[in-house]
Parts: C-alpha cells; sequence; structure tokens
C-alpha cells in the first residue's frame, strides 16, 4: 500500500485533518472487458474513493499485469506484493476445499441467488478457510453451460470429450459423464480451441463472449428440470490484512460499508445482466442451443451422483470436515434465496 501525502482539502472533509490518504494496488487475472472487472470492480472502486472524499484510491491491474499466473495471486496477496486481490479459490489445488463443496453439480440457481446464498455460508462455513484475508465480497459467477464443437443430448454423446473445467467441482460433473476433464488457465483457452486440443468447456455465457469461445464452439448444451446450469465458481475479492489494518479506521468504515452483504446484490445482478449479454452474443453467431430434460436428465444425475459423493468423501478426510453437510447446507441455503 502507499501513502500518499495529505490533500490540501482535507479540512473540508468529515475525515481528520490527521488522516492519511491511501492507494491501493488490486491484481486480477480476467481481461477488463470481462463482467467482475467492468461492472464490479471498476465501478466499485470509482464509489469507495467518492465516498471517501477521493482519499482512498484503486490501481487495478488485470490480466496479470503485475506478472505471475492465477495460482500465486494468493501468495502475491499473502506477500504484501499487492494490496488487494481476486482469487479463484476453487482453482487452488485444495486450499480452500468448504468453498469447493460450494462449486458442485446441482446446487447453483444463477448468480443473484447463489452470491446471496454465499454470504450465509461464508458467515457459517467459511470464515476460518479465509482468515489471512480481509474479505470484501465472495461471490458466485452465473453457472456453467457446456460448450461444445458438437451436439449432445444424451449422456452417452459426451464419452471421451476433452472439456476444460473451472476447478475440480466441475471435474466431477466431467467424469460422470464419461468426459476427458481438462484443466488450464482462462487465458489459454482460446489458443486450445483454435488448434483443437479441446471438444468442449464449461463457461457460463457472459465469460464464453468475453473469450469468443461461442466462434469456435456452436453447440451451447444447458440442463432441464429447474436446472438449467452445471454448478458455479466462487471468486474471491480480498485484501491484505496488514493493508486493511494500515488504513485509517474512517477509510476502514468506508470500504466495511462497501463489502460483504452490502456488496452481494449488486455482484449478483450485474453477473445475470452481463449474462445475458453473453447469450445475446452466441445467439448472433448463429449457433444452435439444446437442453437435456426428463429421463435422460436423471440418467445424467445418476450417473454424475457417485463422483460428487467421492469428492465429498476426499474433502472430508483431507479437511476434518463434514463436506456431505455442507454440501446440503449450501443447497438449503440457496433455495432460500430462489424462492
Amino acid at each position: 500500500m502507499k501513502t500518499l501525502a495529505l490533500a490540501a482539502a482535507a479540512a473540508a472533509l468529515a475525515f481528520p485533518a490527521a488522516a492519511q490518504d491511501a492507494t491501493l494496488s488490486v491484481h486480477h487475472f480476467l481481461p477488463a472487458e470481462a463482467a467482475p472487472h467492468a461492472l464490479l470492480m471498476a465501478p466499485w472502486a470509482d464509489r469507495v474513493e467518492k465516498e471517501s472524499g477521493g482519499r482512498l484510491r484503486f490501481e487495478i491491474f488485470p490480466s496479470m499485469r503485475l506478472g505471475g499466473t492465477p495460482m500465486t495471486l494468493a501468495d502475491q496477496l499473502r506477500d504484501g506484493e499487492i494490496d488487494a486481490a481476486l482469487l479463484l479459490p476453487g482453482a487452488g489445488g485444495g486450499r480452500y476445499p468448504k468453498t469447493e463443496v460450494y462449486e458442485l453439480p446441482f446446487l447453483e440457481a444463477g448468480a443473484l441467488a447463489s452470491t446471496l446464498a454465499l454470504q450465509d455460508y461464508y458467515d457459517r462455513h467459511l470464515r476460518e478457510e479465509y482468515r489471512e484475508f480481509q474479505v470484501i465480497l465472495l461471490w458466485a459467477q452465473e453457472g456453467a453451460v457446456i460448450h461444445l464443437n458438437r451436439p449432445a443430448a444424451r449422456l452417452e454423446d459426451f464419452k471421451g470429450l476433452k472439456i476444460r473445467g473451472a476447478n475440480r467441482a466441475a471435474g466431477t460433473f466431467l467424469r460422470g459423464v464419461g468426459a476427458i476433464a481438462v484443466g488450464a488457465p482462462l487465458s489459454a483457452l482460446p489458443g486450445m480451441l483454435a488448434r483443437g486440443v479441446l471438444d468442449g468447456c464449461l463457461l457460463p455465457y457472459e465469460l464464453a463472449a468475453t473469450y469468443r469461445v461461442h466462434e469456435d464452439l456452436r453447440h451451447h448444451v444447458a440442463l432441464g428440470g429447474g436446472q438449467v446450469r452445471i454448478g458455479t465458481s466462487v471468486l474471491a475479492f480480498v485484501m491484505n490484512r496488514d493493508a486493511y489494518a494500515a488504513l485509517d479506521p474512517q477509510l476502514r468504515a468506508v470500504l466495511d460499508a462497501h463489502s460483504g452483504r452490502h456488496l452481494a446484490w449488486y455482484a449478483g445482478k450485474s453477473w445475470s445482466e452481463a449474462e445475458r449479454a453473453g447469450l445475446e452474443a452466441a445467439k448472433r453467431q448463429g449457433n444452435r442451443f439444446s437442453s437435456i430434460e426428463g429421463p435422460e436428465l436423471e440418467r445424467i444425475r445418476a450417473a454424475v451422483r457417485p463422483e460428487i459423493e467421492r469428492f465429498l468423501d476426499e474433502l472430508s478426510r483431507q479437511g476434518g470436515f463434514d463436506a456431505a453437510a455442507l454440501y446440503a447446507d449450501a443447497k438449503a441455503m440457496i433455495d432460500r434465496h430462489s424462492r
């Protein structure tokens, strides 16, 4: 965190003359046109700066412009190289196991309901998991659709397909339907598709449009029966605790007023709106859309369920908690916010 000289107009503000200004660096892995940057982080930074009277400012660096990889963002933050970051906890190699429970298939119910419910889930289950950071917001993206280079209407149609998933939770779905789960950063996705390395990916429409996936993968498959999407990815907008503690108390109060539940509704709503725009981009491309319904959907759910149970067992053994109970709790919370 960089401490700035006091502004000459300090006496006219509500903050004491002795208060220090601050500029915070924010680093993340998404391009500036992606919804989390364009619709949430950038407007959020502007609002906080305005309400702090210009005392609290932000320098946001998208697309890993400060170096490193998405997997090293948490380390950069922990080491104080940056002040805040957008993390993808599910890609953290098991660092955030209770968060991974929330990303499993058949829970997601849209960005708004899932993000609001995630605040309850955080309060009950995740505070210890994020104890090393000051949490600004945990939010859930709109759930993933299956984007493919061919049509798929039956369980057997997925067998052997190489499909990129965002996290280990997505892998449970892919293994369950007989696909080959491929892990890769989002930035590598366009090149992999251009080379024919992948047959598809799991992404919300918004990110599919951001990375122009809809130009290579012309078939978009959703699920029916009220479970349109596969699962979600949790995004963590978090801050270095020392940088937060070093802020003037009144600047911390401004930051707190724009964190957590105060921000959750706006975050979820913004992503849902961006998702509609991403869907329209795929429609303009002339792509094909389908939904798997009825008995075939039940076959898929039955095939995926053992993989979910195995992953929950693994998380329970490694993390020392009842992952199945958290999965059930997450479902109840999301259901409440979906009514």
